[in-house]
């Protein structure tokens, strides 16, 4: 189904609730909108395969510049709104966009991208206007609400993070077909793994340009639920929106569980969450102390998937799967895992190694970087790809991640994976957030240390680093312990749970030119 379907047979339920204010967008508004939007892209030249970009909060109108995208057969790129005016301007230009729809609240940088970014043609600003901008509502209020004749599917042009370098937008074809019969493709997972349907209220919890909570919403829509969308993410929030909206699905990372385990127990303990039926969560492997504590707290509800933006694969498992094999991120349920080493060779279960998917069909590719589209692809295999991370896989098919390799510290000649020590170390009470990174060592090469952003109440100094040592040195093997600990106010972190240890080693090696993009 699509909005113009669900918006005939109810036209007054809610399709977008924001979960600060209560605001609702109705399935009628969503169609009406949407339709106008891509009649108005339509009578600016934009045409089948051409570009929109959205350069904006989490803000109800976000959901309509993706739908008018996706029913007019236009690639649809989301921009990181916490970009600045250079790192916008060029995923702008580099996609080719013919239109862009930004908002007040991001004015001042979105100013500086039309002389920037010139061939973009059509400006577009909702909530007020500056200059060089045309008003959204007023741009859009000109044209009518009926679809268009065609209706041809559009997609997402989704941007890599660019943690070592520019991101680059991971492109697919356009499929051909007419969104009015393809649309219910755009909800294949979250229908059959997690039970997505009319009935669904979903809480997304995250930033809108990212991959995971826009795709989690149009595929609620696509089923005929309601989203929920918190404008920022905040613990004890979450939990109140569950109460107060009967969430039924939600979608979270691990970042989030820590801070909602870190509040005391007297607030966020109380709340009703009996409506609450499925907790899907990506984005980085979740320490298992931490998993087990939610499962302990909400019950067999926790869903993992790992996937990326390229959707090169999947994998899942639930809970009563994880529980049988902690630590896993799940079985394959699309495409076909293979483990293989630097050479390329499959390593048998057990053996670490950087991790393939094999699928069948169209692959994707980067846009304008050849070689970034070969370096991912597997050296022997046509099909199979990989997205860096480094794991291994069981008897059974379950996979287990063991790091990102671009983050595995080289010691003595020998290979130590930081995520180990960093699910350790986030256990300790006096540790808020914790990122592991290899230094220069004369001796050693690299030595191992942990950078701490520590609790609240706690005081950071050589008192919290010799405990927090003492800690690692009970639990961990002793070439794993970090050999020192510095505190920061806050690391590095967007509201994705995307941590850039980059700009952290930065510190240590030197600038490498790196950008948070």
């Amino acid at each position: 189904m699509y909005p113009g379907t669900w918006a005939r047979r109810f036209p007054d339920k809610a399709a977008f609730v924001n979960a600060t204010s209560g605001e609702t967008v109705t399935y009628g508004e969503l169609d009406a909108r949407s339709n106008q939007l891509a009649r108005l892209l339509r009578h600016r030249g934009l045409r089948t395969g051409d570009h929109v970009a959205v350069f904006m909060e989490n803000d109800l109108r976000y959901f309509e510049v993706i739908w008018a995208a996706l029913r007019s057969g236009l690639y649809v790129t989301p921009i990181n709104r916490y970009l600045t005016a250079d790192e916008a301007a060029y995923i702008v230009d580099d996609c080719q966009a013919q239109a862009l729809v930004t908002s007040s609240a991001l004015a001042d940088v979105a100013c500086e991208l039309p002389r920037r970014a010139p061939r973009c043609r059509s400006w577009l600003m909702i909530n007020g206007v500056r200059d060089g901008f045309e008003s959204y509502e007023s741009s859009i209020a000109a044209f009518p609400a009926q679809p268009l004749a065609d209706e041809p599917e559009g997609r997402f042009m989704l941007y890599s993070s660019g943690t070592t370098g520019r991101p680059k937008g991971i492109m697919r074809p356009l499929s051909g077909a007419s969104i009015r019969e393809s649309a219910s493709q755009l909800a294949g997972p979250q229908r059959t793994l997690w039970g997505f349907d009319e009935d669904t209220v979903y809480l997304s919890t995250a930033p809108l340009y990212h991959s995971a909570p826009t795709g989690f919403s149009v595929a609620t829509i696509v089923q005929g639920g309601t989203v929920v969308m918190m404008p920022r993410f905040d613990e004890i929030d979450a939990l109140r929106c569950i109460e107060k909206y009967r969430v039924t699905h939600s979608q979270w990372v691990p970042t989030m569980f820590v801070r909602l385990l870190k509040r005391p127990a007297a607030e966020r303990n109380g709340f009703d969450l009996s409506s609450h039926r499925v907790a899907i969560h990506a984005a980085a492997p979740c320490p298992v102390a931490i998993k087990q504590q939610m499962i302990d707290w909400w019950g067999p509800i926790l869903h993992e998937y790992y996937s990326g933006s390229e959707l090169n694969g999947l994998t899942n498992c639930n809970s009563h799967e994880w529980l049988e094999h902690p630590g896993t991120v799940g079985r394959a349920v699309m495409g076909v895992l293979h483990v293989c080493d630097e050479q390329g060779h499959e390593l048998p279960p057990g053996e670490t190694g950087l991790v393939y998917f094999e699928m069948t069909g169209t692959p994707f590719s980067y846009h304008g970087d050849q070689d970034k589209t070969r370096s991912a692809q597997h050296p022997q295999h046509a099909g199979w790809s990989a997205l860096g991370d480094v794991g291994h896989v069981d008897a059974d098919g379950f996979l287990y991640l063991t790091d990102r390799a671009t983050f595995m510290i080289i010691s003595g000649g020998v290979n130590i994976y930081p995520q180990e020590i960093e699910d350790r170390l986030i256990l300790h009470p006096a540790v808020e957030d914790v990122a592991v990174i290899g230094v220069p060592d004369a001796e050693m090469g690299e030595a191992v240390k942990a950078v701490v952003q520590p609790a609240r109440g706690a005081v950071a100094g050589p008192e919290l680093a010799d405990e927090l040592l003492a800690y690692a040195r009970q639990h961990l093997a002793h070439y794993k312990c970090p050999r020192s600990i510095d505190f920061v106010d806050a690391l590095p972190r967007l509201p994705t749970g995307k941590l850039y240890k980059r700009l952290i080693k930065d510190r240590y090696w030197g600038d490498t030119g790196s950008r948070i993009v």
